[in-house]
């Protein structure tokens, strides 16, 4: 019975000290930076909650575009990220991200259900800007963290990540709508809470790693490479279906 717990214990903890192991692998890492930059397609729905903006809101469209305006503006400006890359590691990058991300379309959210009081407009140019600028924490930490990890494949890897990227509003959207079906104000707290989770979740995890080079390193990048095109290809493919057949 002694020796039956022991060998238990034992093979317990090999699992705990294997999983920690891949935890911190780098294939883990890279796996988690698409992740991140799949979910960082918050700028690029704008059209889809921005009639809800309007609506509840009551703005006409030189105010919608004043806040297009500054969702771009703050989407664009990435120089803060790059400075306090230069001083901090990778998680605190992230966390000032999700920080960002949650509190700007929080409030936002907020606002168009009416839980708080109707802000001004330059008040939400401020929260669609803070939101918006939280994006670049998270490209800026995986970016400048994967490129190291993988000198050797740094423009595979750039146009990868970049692809995810792309690919976040259409992944972002199939979410919403299979958690909110068509209800665009839960649209823009999916939107505030998500890209938040996900780099908190992987906080931890995007962090340079030093490691001896593999033989097949191109070989796996193009894997991932193939993933996400059969990704693009579904989503595409379901998106065709939903024009032309009603999912209840």
């Amino acid at each position: 019975m002694t020796q039956t717990t022991t060998a238990s214990t034992g093979a317990t903890i090999d699992i705990c000290r294997f999983a920690t192991h891949a935890a911190q692998g780098l294939w883990v890492s890279l796996f988690a930076s698409l992740v991140i930059m799949a979910g960082v397609g918050g700028t690029y729905i704008f059209g889809i909650y921005s009639r809800e903006i309007k609506s509840s809101l009551g703005y006409d469209r030189s105010t919608l575009n004043l806040l297009g305006f500054f969702k771009d503006l703050g989407a664009n400006i990435g120089v803060l990220s790059g400075l306090i890359a230069e001083v901090t590691p990778t998680w605190f990058l992230l966390f000032i991200g999700s920080a960002m991300n949650f509190s700007g379309f929080f409030m936002i959210w907020l606002a168009v259900t009416g839980k708080i009081a109707r802000p001004k407009v330059w008040q939400m140019c401020i929260y669609i800007c803070l939101g918006a600028n939280s994006q670049n924490f998270a490209n800026t930490g995986v970016l400048v963290t994967c490129v190291t990890n993988f000198p050797e494949n740094r423009g595979v890897l750039l146009g990868l990540l970049k692809g995810f990227s792309g690919l976040s509003g259409a992944i972002m959207t199939q979410i919403y709508l299979a958690l909110y079906g068509n209800d665009t104000k839960s649209l823009i707290l999916l939107v505030a809470w998500l890209p938040a989770a996900i780099c908190l979740l992987f906080v931890y995890t995007i962090r340079v790693i030093k490691s001896v080079r593999q033989q097949n390193e191109l070989k796996m990048l193009y894997k991932f490479l193939y993933i996400s095109i059969a990704l693009a290809l579904f989503l595409m493919a379901i998106t065709i279906a939903q024009k032309l057949v009603h999912f209840s």
